[in-house]
């Protein structure tokens, strides 16, 4: 088997080296946001797994390493060591240049069990005090109301601060992704204990495409455009379903 890998090694050495492929390491920030990204999520979550095989598929190796939200984007703007950040929702911005599509989270709210909440546009979400993330894009529209006090939030660092700010009736309703609910209502201990408190909205706000957020610089485009070339090279939906 040893030699059987080493042989496989040595082949593909020779043929990156054939197409002219010099094999370099990429360096990306991250957070903890399971099941999409983790330091100890198997493969590092589904995200960095598929980022990780796209830049392999490229002749590449990624290199992630994990911050706090805020502190990953800063890092990502200012570290030279740094190429970027992700997963991240697409925005305006003239700081990055963003990847082809790398996978999908479905956004909501969690809600209470016990009182649910029947909405059919934002305008019916003003008389509900509302939990976001700091930092995280949500939607235009809703990030707009909440910049122009249309809709009373307050933001905290974690999704799972809001799931148990919305089980303590502490707030009505908490921007997250249903899988990240679903991983916390499963692996994660506070909040398992009030998993019977609080349930995922029935109305989805939008299902989000996720990106990586590369440096607008000839170094961070470079990069953009090799990430693109391997996306097309691998199954992202195959790859985001077996690390979710």
């Amino acid at each position: 088997m040893r030699h059987v890998l080493l042989t496989t090694a040595i082949v593909l050495g020779s043929l990156f080296a054939s197409a002219g492929v010099q094999a370099e390491t990429v360096r990306l920030t991250s957070l903890e946001w399971p099941p999409y990204s983790g330091a100890d999520l198997p493969n590092q979550g589904a995200s960095i797994a598929v980022a990780k095989a796209a830049f392999e598929a490229m002749g590449h190796e990624l290199t992630v390493d994990f911050y706090p939200w805020s502190r990953a984007v800063a890092l990502a703007k200012r570290d030279d060591q740094y190429v970027g950040y992700f997963p991240e929702y697409h925005y305006e911005s003239d700081e990055f240049v963003f990847s082809n599509v790398m996978g999908t989270g479905p956004m909501g709210f969690v809600e209470p069990s016990d009182q649910p909440v029947a909405w059919e546009t934002l305008s019916d979400l003003t008389d509900s005090r509302l939990g976001v993330v700091q930092d995280y894009v949500n939607t235009a529209k809703l990030d707009q109301m909440i910049d122009d006090g249309q809709i009373n939030a307050s933001a905290v660092a974690s999704d799972r601060q809001n799931v148990l700010k919305v089980a303590a009736g502490r707030i009505d309703l908490a921007v997250i992704d249903s899988n990240v609910l679903t991983y916390l209502l499963e692996n994660d201990e506070r909040v398992s204990s009030v998993r019977d408190k609080v349930q995922m909205n029935d109305k989805l706000l939008v299902t989000k495409k996720l990106y990586v957020a590369f440096r607008n610089n000839a170094d961070g485009r470079r990069w953009q455009d090799i990430f693109n070339k391997g996306l097309k090279k691998i199954d992202v939906k195959a790859i985001m379903s077996r690390n979710m």
